[in-house]
């Protein structure tokens, strides 16, 4: 008896797109029946590579091929329409991140989904976020979902290891222009991120962002990012990022009452206190004394599975067989999307927003945005990347 297979398209054949096919040959679950890509000559060359056929435009691709599932690759503002429209045709999705570059759009894409969903119970609908699975990643939420730190007072993530270069930027006419992308580290390289952040943590109560346009870089959106979160349970976040720092770093602390665990250079690290600091601070007698505590460093399996690969096996271990649960549910996409303009929103006022924040006040922010940039791309420039370079970060 053969394998059971899953008929699946891919649409763009850009960067991400390239790491997508290669991971799907090596899926004996799945048949790619088609690729699909505005440019005619980057379509024929990979369906011709992959023995499939090429597309030009993705509704074709959804009602000619015979797909039962779609992996969308594309610049980020064509997501939400393109999973409107495997929705419609009752298509499982599996997306990159984000799923919208703004909260309106998301929603639009869940809308469809729910709406789906009664006609075809069995949808499934993925996002691609990956680095949920990295065991570092994995065993940090491990740990905060025990409870051993109890209760949590403050996280702190600076993560500067994006470093890009002005080449990187004009590799693409898309890349970091509001018409293009609509948004600069938070909307391309930290998705990840802050969908880190708020499945560990939940999504702040109030945010302050103080955010950088093109303050390094020849780009109209921004490079340099600090927030500031507060949570309605008392635990505050700081959330630094930047695209032009090296050497960068990717330190994250979580601090609790019960011990701090630290995140730094592939080391997990726990200082466990001897009793709880909120306890001590209470009782102790002591003006200055600290807490007693031990520190010790966190063993973690770093040979297990991750990536790309496991996110897409997941999902077609799904499509197949109705069990498992996927890596990220494509509903919990609006999460670090409302987390990214609550930061921007809060940055272009100058003020703290609460969250949920009015989602067409930030739309019409960056409709102006988009209506009054000047920036003009030069003609893009082909750079050398290795792709894998830019995960895990």
């Amino acid at each position: 008896m053969g394998t059971q297979k899953v008929k699946v398209g891919l649409v763009g054949l850009g960067n991400i797109g390239k790491t997508h096919i290669s991971n799907m040959m090596t899926l004996e679950q799945i048949e790619l029946v088609g690729v699909c890509d505005l440019i005619q000559e980057k379509a024929d060359r990979f369906a011709a590579e992959c023995g499939t056929k090429a597309y030009y435009n993705h509704l074709d691709l959804m009602d000619q091929s015979g797909l039962e599932a779609v992996i969308i690759a594309v610049p980020h503002y064509s997501h939400p329409s393109i999973i409107v429209d495997a929705f419609e045709r009752g298509i499982h999705v599996l997306c990159e991140k984000p799923l919208a570059v703004h909260v309106n759009d998301a929603k639009l894409a869940i809308d469809a989904y729910t709406r789906t969903q009664k006609k075809f119970p069995e949808l499934v609908f993925g996002l691609m976020f990956q680095e949920r699975t990295l065991p570092f990643y994995k065993k940090i939420k491990e740990i905060v979902g025990s409870g051993e730190l109890g209760q949590l007072t403050r996280v702190t993530w600076i993560n500067t290891d994006w470093f890009r270069s002005q080449a990187y930027y004009d590799s693409g006419d898309w890349r970091a222009t509001w018409a293009g992308e609509g948004g600069g580290i938070l909307t391309n390289q930290c998705p990840h991120n802050l969908d880190f952040y708020q499945w560990v943590f939940g999504i702040p109560a109030r945010i302050s962002g103080h955010a950088h346009i093109g303050k390094y870089h020849r780009i109209e959106v921004e490079d340099e990012v600090t927030a500031y979160f507060e949570h309605d349970n008392g635990m505050i976040g700081h959330f630094i990022v930047t695209t032009a720092e090296s050497p960068g770093v990717n330190r994250l602390e979580i601090v609790g009452e019960n011990g701090r665990l630290v995140y730094e250079n592939n080391k997990l690290r726990i200082n466990r206190n001897r009793i709880s600091m909120l306890k001590h601070l209470q009782e102790t007698s002591q003006g200055f004394g600290n807490v007693e505590s031990t520190v010790e460093e966190i063993e973690v399996n770093t040979d297990a599975a991750s990536g790309h690969k496991v996110v897409t096996e997941k999902f077609i271990h799904k499509i197949l067989t109705g069990e498992g649960e996927l890596i990220a549910e494509g509903t919990e996409g609006i999460r670090s999307v409302t987390i990214a303009n609550g930061i921007m929103l809060s940055s272009f006022t100058k003020q703290m927003v609460e969250v949920p924040f009015d989602s067409n006040q930030y739309e019409s922010l960056l409709q102006e945005l988009i209506s009054t940039s000047e920036f003009q791309k030069s003609p893009s420039k082909a750079i050398k990347t290795d792709m894998t370079q830019s995960f895990s970060k």
